[in-house]
């Protein structure tokens, strides 16, 4: 597991679920793998309870399956929980990029820009890790311009089974196509165009489905 360092006045259960959400969306703790409260624990140098109470957490949207007395399991990816995070992210990002037309200003343009330009440095060089935090930070922007930063908050936990195809989305088959549609999307929102922003962003979030076939022919071991 890769361990994140710890934000400052971070709880320890904000700690424990930040640290294992986020090995889940990058593969590091991978579909079908089991995990031991106790061994996460230690590796995170905390007790038992907080990394109980962010399994907990994560199995009330079925990233986790908790097993009492025994090892946990992250589940093999379910296309329906991913249609269904999807579904969510479709509704709430097609708005909120329709709002960035309306509300953003040169410096927010400037803030997204600058996220591309790193976007497309790690892409030249493949850090499809950096990659995937970059592509949530981008996302976090547009809903912080919009100002519904906290709405981008409450939907992190159920976003997390769509979140993992697009990692996979990003080491694989897609990695260029997605970049590009930032930079696309970010075109629209200076234009003010927030029919091309909403269209360019459905565009975003549906890849997913039109690489379906070439995401599991390269991780046949991660889905049901």
């Amino acid at each position: 597991m890769r361990l994140l360092d710890r934000l400052p006045r971070e709880s320890g259960g904000e700690y424990a679920l930040r640290t294992i959400k986020e090995n889940i969306i990058s593969l590091d703790l991978a579909p079908g793998s089991q995990i031991s409260e106790n061994e996460l624990a230690s590796e995170m140098g905390l007790s038992r309870t907080p990394v109980r109470e962010a399994l907990i957490e994560l199995a009330k949207v079925k990233i986790v399956d908790v097993r009492p007395q025994k090892k946990s399991t992250i589940p093999l990816i379910d296309y329906d929980m991913v249609d269904e995070s999807r579904f969510m992210r479709d509704l709430l990002e097609c708005a909120v990029v329709e709002l960035d037309c309306r509300m953003a200003a040169p410096a927010d343009l400037e803030r997204l820009e600058e996220n591309i330009r790193i976007q497309r440095l790690y892409l030249d060089d493949f850090y499809s890790s950096q990659l995937v935090t970059l592509d949530n930070q981008f996302h976090g922007m547009l809903f912080d311009i919009a100002k519904k930063s906290q709405v981008f908050a409450l939907i992190q936990n159920i976003s997390v089974h769509f979140d993992r195809v697009r990692t996979m989305a990003l080491s694989s088959v897609k990695n260029g196509k997605i970049v590009q549609d930032h930079i696309d999307i970010v075109d629209a929102i200076r234009r003010r165009d927030p029919e091309a922003a909403r269209a360019l962003m459905e565009t975003h979030l549906n890849r997913y489905d039109i690489d379906a076939a070439a995401l599991r022919a390269a991780y046949p071991q991660y889905f049901k």
